[in-house]
């Protein structure tokens, strides 16, 4: 279990998680305040906790979850504060985020990451933001631009890996995105590096032809790297709020999701989705971004993410 957070001031990462859940935490504040200020626990009291849940895109079924348990606590315990009552509701939260562990490393490099989400999820600048870190942390970095549709995505990803020092395979727009994949894990064995990230497409429009598609690619990465993709992340654009779920289905359904990268927290009001998400896929969240630096991406702690929800 991760360490618990101390009531203090936060500061570095946590400061901007604090910053990035605002717009959630002011109103989750406006409707608890003064709820439990002095009075017994009673069902209207229960409803507008519901409500305030609710109003934060936690969504009925983990709202649910996070208030049946909690209903004999309160009045077993007698809370009558707002400090005791959000307490108990972050480590309700907390235990609803432990969904997963990490995936194992694998045995030899190279260690294969495939990403996927719509356009506009904020995906190629994540994978951008996550080599950095990975480089930062002295490890050899291969881009894969695997998003041939999209001239500009495969532009960005060039730019990015320029600034980082990563080499990037790609091909010209319009090509084969499961030929730029081979071509990744060709380069990525032969020259020993860590960490191959791969970009992939987001358009909806063709929804069908997408999942093809991706699955295509995911074979192709299992037949040239053993046991690869070792991670698959779906990246997720925060402030479209429980939307997402359906989407994300789709992608989990075609190859497999084993992670989510929530990005955009510091935009919405609707942080409490983060938990729905984790919830409703049973897939771990491994990342959570609060801003445009890279530093801003940070892996997800699932305490310090619930205390800064209801601090």
């Amino acid at each position: 279990m991760p360490a618990e957070v101390p009531p203090t001031a936060p500061s570095g990462f946590l400061s901007r998680l604090h910053d990035g859940l605002r717009k959630t935490r002011d109103g989750l504040r406006q409707k608890l305040e003064g709820l439990f200020v002095g009075v017994p626990l009673d069902e209207a009291t229960l409803e507008i906790l519901e409500e305030a849940l609710l109003s934060s895109d936690l969504g009925p079924a983990t709202t649910a979850a996070i208030l049946e348990p909690a209903r004999a606590a309160f009045r077993r315990q007698g809370i009558t504060t707002v400090e005791a009552m959000r307490d108990l509701l972050a480590e309700r939260v907390a235990e609803l985020l432990q969904v997963g562990p990490p995936p194992r490393p694998p045995l030899s490099p190279p260690h294969v990451t495939l990403f996927l989400g719509v356009n506009g999820s904020g995906k190629t600048t994540t994978i951008a933001k996550l080599a950095k870190r990975h480089r930062d942390a002295g490890e050899a970095v291969l881009l894969a631009a695997g998003d041939t549709f999209r001239a500009a995505a495969i532009e960005q990803l060039q730019i990015w890996g320029r600034r980082i020092g990563a080499d990037v395979i790609a091909h010209k727009p319009g090509a084969d995105p499961a030929a730029v994949v081979f071509d990744s894990c060709k380069a990525a064995t032969a020259r020993k590096v860590q960490r191959l990230l791969i970009d992939t497409a987001g358009r909806l429009h063709t929804r069908q032809n997408l999942m093809e598609e991706l699955k295509k690619m995911h074979r192709v990465i299992a037949r040239e790297v053993p046991g690869a993709p070792h991670e698959t992340l779906l990246v997720l654009d925060a402030t479209t709020g429980l939307n997402v779920i359906a989407q994300a289905r789709e992608f989990h359904q075609a190859v497999g999701v084993t992670g989510l990268v929530i990005a955009k927290l510091d935009g919405t009001a609707k942080g409490g989705a983060v938990v729905a998400i984790a919830q409703a896929l049973q897939i771990p969240v491994r990342y959570v971004g609060v801003g445009e630096a890279p530093d801003d991406l940070q892996p997800f702690d699932p305490r310090e993410f619930a205390t800064a929800l209801f601090s």
